[in-house]
């Protein structure tokens, strides 16, 4: 029965999603990368959420969550203030480019190098590091829902974790190589839906089993039990301190939701900038709701199973558990349709980024768009291909989204100080944001890997750590543009690409979501931890 629901719900998605696109321009390099600049708000929303609500959160998130509580809850809540951040004022700013990528913003802004460093970056951390996690959660949490040792036969562990990486992997790269991305928001929009529901009933289902008196009663049970652990504020020892939510968790927060090719560039397809607003805005209220998908399950599966289970397996533990056994078919068919959208997102995104800012910048200026298109499609196989090798090799991470996090500071952080300063400052000149960026990356790197700094990083916290590179970073673009200023200041130009007529009432809808964010701290908030 489990096995029959996953087949019927991943098929009719796939089928849906045939239906709606089997007429869309995939030859040329707008229909391709930006789905003919025709995606609309819903459509927008949908996909900023699936890609985000992948495995790497409902697996690594809810892990952080059985192991620190509530306060890891700072991933979903700060990030709605990112997204008020992108909806007022970087997507303007990039619709008025007219652009594809970021690392293309940064080349109309400062010049093709610094174009060309940072699509670099950004295709060896999605390649190395970014593809494989998606794949390797992806891989934990269905092996926790399927038990997949009965439906193949694979006796063993590492031999489960190879087989589902590759199938997913496989199937993922069909969608984003061959569909392009009106094809991924589609299939994320029709996903997304059913991650939402099959999400909440999760959580129901859950407090079901700690109380059949009603929710609320079992919510009164977990916090008698393990009052520590429903605190909205992180204490000194725990993974999100609450310092942190002002300094690195703000900044990677801030990076992800708008200056991070693989989640943004369904906005770049916006039809216009109010339906881009829109969409960045739904997506907004809809992560308020991230707390009850991505961080009480396993506040649930802690006080269910304490610790005879490892942090990363809780979610798939209780998946089991707590849904009755048709339920978890068609679950597991939504997960695998988070899987596929945040790898398919991701693959479409480097394959962009190569294609656009390397291939035809370096290797063949004069590409035609059917030219460009076949290439990104080769490149897609190869990225797609070592990303399903080095997955299974994450096996053994004692946290695998804080490994995440703490990774993806070495690129988010350089970029996204890059970008900021210059639509800041227009005197700031090329040659200090490809210092920045070089410089960024290298310190992150000492920090994290080097013997003779990573002491300190520990002694200040990675987060505060990642905080005091970025203000180096401004600084010294400040320092060197006060030196040596661009000669004359930056003009930014209209591309007339986008309508940029913005939506009359996103100032009053951002407002409300920041004031909702706050709310949510206060109503769980005990701050007698930081005492």
């Amino acid at each position: 029965m489990v096995l029959a629901t996953f087949i019927f719900f991943t098929g009719l998605v796939a089928l849906i999603t045939f239906v709606m696109t089997k007429n869309d321009d995939h030859g040329s390099s707008t229909g391709y990368f930006l789905g003919g600049r025709t995606l609309t708000a819903g459509f927008i929303a949908g996909s900023l959420m699936l890609t985000n609500l992948s495995t790497e959160q409902l697996v690594g998130l809810n892990g952080a969550a059985f192991r620190d509580g509530f306060s890891v809850m700072a991933w979903e809540v700060v990030a709605v203030i990112a997204l008020v951040l992108m909806a007022l004022f970087f997507l303007p700013r990039f619709l008025k480019s007219g652009i594809t990528t970021v690392p293309q913003f940064l080349e109309v802004r400062f010049d093709e190098q610094t174009r060309i460093i940072t699509t670099f970056i950004f295709v060896i951390a999605y390649a190395g590091l970014l593809l494989p996690i998606i794949l390797y959660t992806g891989a934990k949490g269905l092996n926790g829902m399927l038990e997949l040792q009965t439906l193949t036969g694979i006796e063993t562990e590492s031999g489960q974790l190879w087989f589902t990486v590759w199938l997913v992997g496989l199937i993922g790269s069909v969608y984003a190589i061959y569909g392009g991305l009106r094809t991924v928001a589609v299939s994320d929009t029709i996903n997304g839906f059913g991650l939402l529901v099959g999400g909440i009933m999760i959580t129901i289902f859950g407090l079901n089993l700690i109380s059949d008196e009603g929710i609320f009663k079992a919510l009164a049970l977990m916090q008698e039990a393990n009052p520590e652990k429903m605190n909205s504020i992180g204490g000194p020892s725990q993974s999100v301190p609450f310092s942190t939510l002002f300094t690195g968790v703000l900044l990677l927060n801030l990076f992800y939701w708008c200056t991070n090719q693989q989640i943004i560039q369904r906005t770049f397809g916006a039809s216009n900038l109010a339906e881009g607003q829109k969409g960045v805005l739904m997506a907004g209220g809809l992560k308020l709701l991230g707390p009850l998908i991505l961080v009480l399950p396993g506040l649930i599966a802690f006080h269910l199973y304490g610790d005879s289970i490892k942090a990363d397996d809780a979610y798939g533990h209780l998946v089991r558990n707590a849904l009755p056994k048709p339920m978890v078919g068609f679950f597991a068919a939504v997960m695998v349709g988070a899987i596929l959208s945040s790898f398919n997102s991701a693959l479409n995104s480097v394959s962009t980024l190569f294609s656009l800012g390397i291939y035809k910048k370096l290797v063949n200026r004069g590409a035609s768009d059917d030219k460009v298109v076949v290439v990104s499609k080769r490149f897609g196989w190869i990225v797609a291909l070592i990303a399903m090798s080095v997955a299974p090799l994450l096996a053994g991470q004692d946290s695998i989204f804080g490994y995440l996090q703490k990774m993806n500071g070495m690129y988010f952080i350089p970029i996204f100080s890059v970008v900021l300063l210059g639509i800041l400052n227009r005197r700031v000149p090329a040659v200090a944001a490809k210092l920045a960026l070089v410089l960024g990356f290298i310190l992150i790197a000492l920090g994290y890997f080097v013997p003779a700094f990573s002491g300190l990083v520990t002694r200040m916290h990675e987060f505060h750590f990642l905080g005091a590179v970025f203000g180096l970073l401004i600084l010294l673009m400040l320092v060197m543009t006060s030196l040596r200023p661009r000669a004359e200041a930056w003009v930014h130009e209209h591309s007339g690409d986008v309508d940029i007529t913005p939506w009359p009432h996103a100032h009053k809808v951002g407002a409300i979501l920041i004031v909702c964010v706050l709310a949510i701290y206060v109503v769980f908030a005990d701050f007698s931890v930081l005492a």
